[in-house]
Formats: structure tokens, sequence, C-alpha cells
């Protein structure tokens, strides 16, 4: 008797390469429209430190009558890595504090369009938040 051999349906090879190929193409296609959003959600980085930032002057200033410089007395620490490195988007600084003025910038450590400049925000002791330099 013989044994009867059912064959299963299924796709080949070729098949599955053509419909990956396709689907790297779609992704390739969408991407590039993606990039203003993706840029737009590190950017919020940069905007939470630096109001956070602010808050912490504030406090102080409230507290000293003056503004500082030192992160330290702020008790504003930036996560770091093994190797020393910010974990974040961006790096964060205080370029100058006065007795009754402070500035704060946030700089990427990540050029996110491949053009050679880096974003940068800043924050004053008013609260304006305003990005200096678009990326």
């Amino acid at each position: 008797m013989k044994k009867k051999i059912t064959q299963l349906k299924a796709f080949t090879l070729s098949e599955l390469l053509v419909v990956l190929v396709i689907v790297g193409i779609l992704i390739a296609i969408a991407i590039p429209s993606f990039l203003p959003l993706i840029n737009k959600a590190r950017s919020i980085e940069a905007k939470q430190q630096l109001k956070h930032l602010h808050s912490l002057q504030k406090i102080y200033f409230y507290e000293y009558s003056a503004f500082t410089d030192d992160m330290i007395k702020l008790n504003f620490e930036q996560t770091k890595n093994s190797d020393g490195n910010t974990e974040g988007i961006y790096d964060i600084e205080i370029v100058n504090a006065s007795n009754s003025s402070f500035l704060a910038r946030a700089t990427a450590n990540k050029d996110f369009d491949g053009d050679g400049v880096l974003n940068v925000w800043e924050i004053n002791q008013d609260g304006d938040l305003t990005e200096v330099i678009q990326d």
C-alpha cells in the first residue's frame, strides 16, 4: 500500500524575500517624514531639564538672595554612565549666574540630522525658554 503524501501550502523563500524588500522600501520612504517628530520628542528632554533647573534656581534664590552657577549647591545632577558621559541626549550647564540673573544651557550631545549642528536650548531667571540653535 502506498503512503499518500500531502503537501502543505506555504510561501516560497523568493516570495518572502520580495515581501521583505517591499516592506524595507516602505520604511525607507516613511522615515524622513517622521524625523521632525523624533527631533521634537528629543527636545522635550532639554525643556524638562531646564525647567527643573529653573525651579531649583528659584528655590536657591529665595534662600540666598542670589543665583548660583554650582550644580552641586542646587542638587542638580545629570545621570552619568560608566564612562563619565551624560546618559541623556543633552548636556546641561549654567553659563552664568549673578545676584539678579542666570542663564542655563542644554546642548545636544548628538547631531540629530547629521548636518554638523547641535541643538541648543537656553533658559534665564524669568523662565524664558528659547531654542538658540535649531537642529
